[in-house]
């Protein structure tokens, strides 16, 4: 579509004073998807040349905010690491074709900050943190679940920018289980639910997104019972989170959250016997 209002695009490596009517541009699948009239200028970043995924020296990966889908599809594939199979797993839960695989980011979809964004979906699962640079050349952290704060809404101040999303090298380790589910054979997320288990010290994590307004993260010290779970949930998702529109009522998208979230304690469960009674010498840990 054409912004018939945009009258100008900078490329951002050429530095410029932000005013009213700015906007980031990444790969645009959204951007001119439809009418955005409050844009005068876009601030291109696509030739900022920043390496689209990284391992850093304590084990985490980096994950430029620029990266596009294809290219985090292929790395997770060569990744050796447990938790690999996820990013395939949320890379494929945006039932899009390979022209918006190639072009969509995942800065892009953290920013948009839609309930169903399968990249806020898996770096909240895996208990990322965005790297967020001011104008003045600041910089702050905050957790992929601070950084969404509703349907649309994030905590990105006036001329801030997403730098990069790094998720944590004993997130990489963890066992994971994933869940989606729709009202149409290809429509979007109502309901996508991530568990994670950590090798280390047995925790158990549990993530719903797409059926909420906002990613929830829960984390348990042990693997929770069935009844936990579900009170957990309960306690920590109101009623007003529930997201409501046409892919997906708020009752049903609830129902869905708690059928796929003890599916996947299950599945973690009794992945973890076997591993448990395999183990030499180890006791009952419970």
């Amino acid at each position: 579509m054409d912004l018939t209002t945009v009258m100008e695009v900078r490329d951002a490596r050429r530095r410029t004073s932000w005013r009213p009517g700015d906007g980031w541009l990444g790969g645009g699948t959204y951007l001119f998807s439809e009418p955005q009239p409050h844009l005068r200028r876009l601030i291109d970043l696509s030739r900022m040349g920043w390496t689209p995924l990284r391992h850093l020296p304590d084990g985490s990966l980096e994950i430029a905010a620029t990266c596009t889908i294809a290219q985090l599809s292929r790395h997770a594939r060569d990744m050796d690491v447990t938790a690999a199979p996820l990013f395939e797993q949320c890379c494929r839960a945006f039932l899009a074709s390979f022209k918006i695989w190639n072009m969509a980011t995942v800065g892009g979809n953290l920013c948009n900050a839609l309930p169903a964004g399968p990249m806020i979906s898996l770096t909240a699962a895996l208990d990322g943190s965005c790297l967020l640079l001011a104008q003045d050349g600041s910089t702050r952290r905050v957790p992929v679940t601070g950084f969404v704060t509703g349907a649309g809404r994030k905590v990105l101040r006036e001329g801030e920018l997403l730098r990069s999303v790094t998720v944590p090298a004993r997130s990489l380790a963890c066992r994971t289980a994933f869940r989606q589910v729709s009202l149409y054979g290809l429509g979007r997320s109502g309901a996508l639910v991530i568990g994670a288990v950590d090798p280390d010290d047995g925790s158990f994590a549990l993530t719903v997104t797409a059926a909420t307004v906002r990613p929830f993260r829960l984390w348990f010290p042990l693997p929770p019972t069935a009844a936990e779970l579900r009170a957990a949930i309960a306690r920590s998702v109101a009623d007003a989170d529930w997201f409501d529109d046409i892919h997906g009522l708020p009752a049903w998208r609830r129902h869905m959250a708690y059928r796929l979230a003890e599916e996947i304690r299950r599945e973690l469960e009794e992945a973890q016997e076997p591993a448990q009674a395999e183990a030499p010498g180890q006791g009952d840990t419970r």
